[in-house]
Order: C-alpha cells, then sequence, then structure tokens
C-alpha cells in the first residue's frame, strides 16, 4: 500500500513536478504561490507540463495496443454478439480510441454503414468522447482513483443504456441514406511490423496532441483563474453542493463549449477545490464531451431530427441522473 501510493504521488500526480514548479515560480519569478498571481502560475506550469507528459505516454501506449485491431477485425469481433453484450463492447470499443465528438462520428459512419447495428453504434457514439483509457490515468492524477473509476463506470452506463434504447426503438430509419452507401471500412487489414506499430502509435500522439493542445492551454487557463481569481462564496452561490439545480446548470453549461476531456479536467480541478459537488464536476466534463454543440450540428449532417433528438435527450437524462447520484455519495469518492 505504501509502495502504491508512492507511485501514485510521484507517477500520477508528480509532486516532484509541482515541487520544481514552486522553486521556479519563487526562486525564479519571485512570486509566493500562496499569492494569486504566484497560485495561478504554478498552477498554469504545473498542470500544462503534467497533462502533456501523461498524455503522451498514454496515447502512445494505447495507440500501440490498437494497431492490432484494425476496424475489420473489431466489426468480427462486436458483430459476434447480440444485444446487451454487444452495446457493452461498443462502449468499450469506445474507451479505446481517444477521440473527442467531432472526430468519433466519422467512425461512427463507417461502423453503421459496415452493417453493426444502430444501438452498437451509438454506445460507441457515445463512449467515445466521454472515457478514455487516458481519462482515466488522468482523472486518478489529478483526483483519486475512486473518482477516476466511478467517471468512467458512469460514462459506460450511459453509452449502454442510451445504445440500448436506441436499439428497442428501431429508430434506423432516422439515419441518412447515404451512411449505408460507406464502405471505407471495407478492405483487409495488413500485418504491421513492430517498427510500423511504433510508427502508427508516434504518428497517433502527434496527432491527437497537435488537436487538443489549444483546448488544453485554454482549459488549464480558465482552472487556474478559478483556482486563484474567483471567489468562492460566487462559485458556491451557482454550483454549491447545497444548491438543487447545481448539477442541471452545470450540465446545460457545457453544451456551448468545445472540447475533449484533457480540456475540461483542469476546470474540473479548480471547480473541485472550490467546493463543488464531484456530480456537478463530472456532469460538466460529460456535458462538455458527449453534447458539444458542434458535435450535434455534425450529427445533424448523418441522422434524422427525431434520432438526434432522442440522443440528445438520453445523454442529457443520463449525465443529470448520475450528477445527482454521486452528489448524494461524494463522501464515499473523496
Amino acid at each position: 500500500m505504501v509502495i502504491f501510493e508512492w507511485l501514485n504521488s510521484q507517477l500520477l500526480k508528480m509532486e516532484w513536478l509541482s515541487d520544481l514548479v514552486r522553486l521556479l515560480v519563487e526562486s525564479g519569478f519571485n512570486l509566493d504561490i500562496s499569492s494569486r498571481l504566484g497560485g495561478s502560475i504554478h498552477f498554469f506550469i504545473y498542470d500544462v507540463i503534467k497533462i502533456f507528459i501523461l498524455l503522451m505516454v498514454l496515447i502512445f501506449s494505447i495507440s500501440y495496443v490498437q494497431s492490432f485491431f484494425p476496424p475489420e477485425r473489431t466489426r468480427a469481433i462486436i458483430g459476434s454478439y447480440k444485444g446487451f453484450w454487444a452495446n457493452l463492447f461498443g462502449a468499450l470499443l469506445g474507451t479505446i480510441t481517444p477521440f473527442c465528438s467531432c472526430s468519433s462520428i466519422p467512425l461512427f459512419i463507417g461502423f453503421t454503414s459496415a452493417g453493426l447495428p444502430l444501438g452498437v453504434t451509438f454506445s460507441f457514439l457515445v463512449s467515445s468522447p466521454l472515457v478514455d483509457l487516458s481519462s482515466v490515468i488522468l482523472l486518478a492524477s489529478i483526483f483519486n482513483w475512486k473518482i477516476a473509476i466511478a467517471y468512467i463506470v458512469a460514462g459506460l452506463v450511459i453509452a449502454v443504456a442510451a445504445g440500448t434504447i436506441i436499439s428497442k426503438l428501431k429508430l434506423e430509419s432516422q439515419v441518412e441514406s447515404f451512411v449505408f452507401g460507406n464502405d471505407s471500412l471495407d478492405y483487409e487489414p495488413e500485418a504491421l511490423s513492430t517498427r510500423d506499430r511504433l510508427y502508427f502509435a508516434k504518428a497517433q500522439v502527434l496527432e491527437i496532441i497537435g488537436r487538443v493542445w489549444l483546448y488544453i492551454l485554454i482549459g488549464v487557463g480558465i482552472g487556474a483563474a478559478i483556482h486563484n481569481w474567483i471567489p468562492q462564496n460566487i462559485i458556491s452561490v451557482v454550483l454549491g453542493q447545497d444548491k438543487w439545480y447545481s448539477v442541471l446548470i452545470a450540465t446545460v453549461a457545457g453544451i456551448p463549449m468545445y472540447a475533449d476531456i484533457f480540456g475540461t479536467l483542469p476546470i474540473a480541478e479548480a471547480l473541485v477545490y472550490k467546493g463543488v459537488g464531484v456530480g456537478t464536476v463530472l456532469s460538466f466534463m460529460m456535458g462538455v464531451t458527449a453534447l458539444s454543440l458542434p458535435s450535434m450540428v455534425m450529427l445533424a449532417q448523418v441522422v434524422k431530427t427525431r434520432l438526434l433528438a432522442v440522443f440528445f435527450g438520453l445523454v442529457t437524462i443520463g449525465i443529470i441522473i448520475l450528477g445527482y447520484t454521486f452528489n448524494a455519495i461524494s463522501q464515499f469518492l473523496i
């Protein structure tokens, strides 16, 4: 247990990095980190470096594993299951694809055109931006393992439930006809050498970092502002644990934003520090990643209004229910 705690502190939370940044701020910038400016600079530098280090290591590792499962093989594996298990596998597939909501839609089109059930593809579409293995490690590095595991379980529950209900409603007619004519997945998977897999993993790191770096910087900047400049009483009035409407506001507030989970983590960290309930913070993160307005606009190009409304409604209700649930049991998570 002592070894695990040390590894968690040094490898995930990177306390050594926090100490180095503190020395930089206090000795190099001559600022006290207990001051607003010093604390903000420490928060920003430390979180940016920590998130990028973890993200590069995790994406590289996960992408290397992904290279063994090309789309054709994935389709064959999922296609061998039916009902709940198929939706669960679709959701689990989403956890190993570190894509934002907009990037997940082309894969959703490919899986649908390849003949996978609509409910399964929607389970994937929900879980892919909402939950991935990198987010679990990053959540644990910022909060703790209980919250990290609770988040991924909640995301999978929403994804499986939404996919199952959509499959029961028989909404295949609500998908635009051109989707079924897409043959992007019809190719033979080629054998890759170890060198090819390492190159693929490196390319994935560069591609994903290139796509999310700006959102990370913005998210850390907002987190630093919340952490050190916005008074706690103002945040408590809007998102305090004692406010019944906090989860609703947090969920809706995330919709106009466009970011992935990596950009929302620093904001979540600052909100929890200010006393916002865990469920409220998780609802905000899920609202941003799964219900962002840009992704809804893109999805509207491939599905019709009724299916889009069902998808949006199911995910929104799921996020709100889980937000209130986690607020109620927060004493067991912190």
